[in-house]
């Protein structure tokens, strides 16, 4: 879905919660509404550098066949933490895991209009905050680089994942720690993002609206089954809002 705000009944939707009076914040999933981290498949090969970790630690036998396959290393944490494999362990994968993202960030693209959006966002007064299940440190870094130059919009509101990986999204945890740092009440905020626990993370922390970004139509499928409010293809519907409210 993509152009002006009105022409669908989401969109309208939106705009009417994005009353101009009322105040709002906006919490932004980091890989995908602000950068594809991974644009090769390179996370593939983060995903298979956990497990062989693992095997030389003497854990083997304990994924799914699902999760032996998966190219997501998030769902390699998980699975290793919920089979039971230790924390000194899960510590090692989650740091393992971190330089594999930190890696990645010279190499990351921008998500198109991303940041003409977060600019716009704090010139309206509005707060931002980042929600993500990597690394906050792999998304400072990313906001830092030159060509993005986002670290001041965002300042120290960047909220990644813990060293406990039975509290990645779709647990709130992240998401309300966004909202406390901000001092903001769930219901003012927006959250943007791209997967099935994004939106399931922003109902359990009682965020007031949720918008899917989906760069294509095998993202924007199960975002809609779920029952996203508005599934976008692109971020000029949301600096449309931001430019009217602001008019």
């Amino acid at each position: 879905m993509t152009g002006e705000l009105g022409e669908t009944g989401e969109l309208a939707e939106l705009a009417e919660w994005w009353s101009p009076s009322a105040a709002r914040c906006v919490l932004f999933d980091f890989d995908g509404p602000l950068c594809r981290l991974f644009p090769d498949g390179a996370s593939g090969r983060v995903a298979r550098d956990l497990k062989a970790l693992a095997a030389r630690r003497g854990v083997r036998g304990v994924l799914t066949d699902e999760e032996e396959s998966s190219i997501d290393p998030h769902v390699v944490l998980r699975a290793m933490d919920r089979a039971g494999v230790g924390a000194a362990l899960v510590r090692e994968l989650e740091e393992r895991l971190t330089r594999g993202e930190l890696r990645a960030v010279p190499d990351a693209l921008p998500t198109p209009d991303a940041g003409r959006l977060v600019r716009a966002l704090r010139a309206a007064g509005c707060a931002v905050a980042i929600v993500t299940n990597n690394s906050a440190r792999a998304a400072a870094a990313f906001l830092g680089r030159p060509d993005v130059g986002l670290s001041d919009a965002f300042g120290p509101h960047v909220h990644g994942r813990s060293h406990r990986p039975d509290l990645l999204k779709p647990d709130p945890d992240v998401v309300t720690r966004a909202l406390l740092g901000l001092d903001a009440k769930p219901g003012d905020a927006l959250l943007v993002g791209d997967t099935v626990p994004d939106l399931e993370a922003a109902r359990a922390a009682g965020v007031g609206f949720f918008v899917g970004y989906a760069r294509n139509e095998g993202k924007a499928k199960p975002l809609r089954a779920a029952g996203a409010p508005v599934v976008v293809d692109s971020l000029l519907p949301l600096l449309d809002l931001v430019s009217v409210a602001s008019a």
